[in-house]
């Protein structure tokens, strides 16, 4: 069991990924070697699950999937489980360069705001999206040009959330203006949920998606960030 708030973004800069060497030791400690497949899922509409795909994504290992549907599903169809909890085994992980083309920094962004092509999307909650909802942060708002839909909002409802037909998430992301010649670039609190984002367009096969890392947990807490509630 693996917690990518905890585990996934501590060193130098806690609000961004970790360091090759410290995920590296992470990943081994888990089990999880350079021929591993990982099959990610969760109990939380795929949020954490899709997290860790990114990180992993990042740091060049692409063989892991997600689970639609994660462990509630899992559940709902009576499906095998055990409470016995797995040894750790010896795993040897190589991180390769971090992959720059699926992630954007604040200065990346800034540069970003208004250029043509490029699509800035705002996942967080509505709340959070008008500045009602500051996150004990030091300013609140959005960045300017973003559009904004609620990550969740991709999901199903009930207490089973799966990701909703390819057809319908396609609908839904064109009214924001994403299409395949556009860059996007994700951004939420913490980069978790611009994760989760980031796997739905990657899944959809947008070929240019960012998710921004520091999300708003470092760009509304430095003094150089613009930021609008229009």
């Amino acid at each position: 069991a693996v917690n990518p708030i905890e585990h996934f973004m501590k060193g130098p800069n806690s609000r961004l990924i970790m360091g090759p060497d410290q995920f590296a030791k992470e990943m081994s400690d888990l089990g999880i070697g350079d021929a591993t497949q990982v099959v990610c899922y969760d109990a939380s509409a795929s949020l954490y699950a899709a997290r860790f795909w990114w990180c992993l994504r990042y740091y060049g290992h692409d063989n892991c999937v997600v689970l639609d549907g994660g462990f509630n599903k899992w559940l709902s169809e009576g499906r095998t489980l055990e409470i016995k909890i797995p040894a750790k085994g010896t795993a040897v992980f190589t991180p390769k360069p971090a992959r720059q083309d699926v992630v954007c920094l604040a200065e990346g962004l800034k540069e970003r705001i208004g250029r043509p092509g490029v699509v800035i999307w705002d996942v967080r909650s509505a709340g959070e999206w008008t500045g009602a909802n500051g996150r004990g942060n030091k300013r609140v708002g959005h960045v300017p040009g973003a559009v904004h839909r609620e990550w969740s909002d991709l999901m199903t409802a009930g207490d089973v959330k799966t990701f909703r037909p390819a057809t319908e998430m396609r609908q839904m992301l064109g009214g924001l203006g994403i299409s395949d010649d556009r860059e996007v670039v994700t951004y939420c609190q913490g980069g978790i949920r611009a994760a989760h984002s980031n796997f739905v367009l990657t899944l959809l096969g947008y070929p240019n998606t960012r998710d921004y890392d520091g999300s708003m947990g470092e760009w509304a807490n430095l003094d150089d960030t613009p930021l609008t509630l229009e």
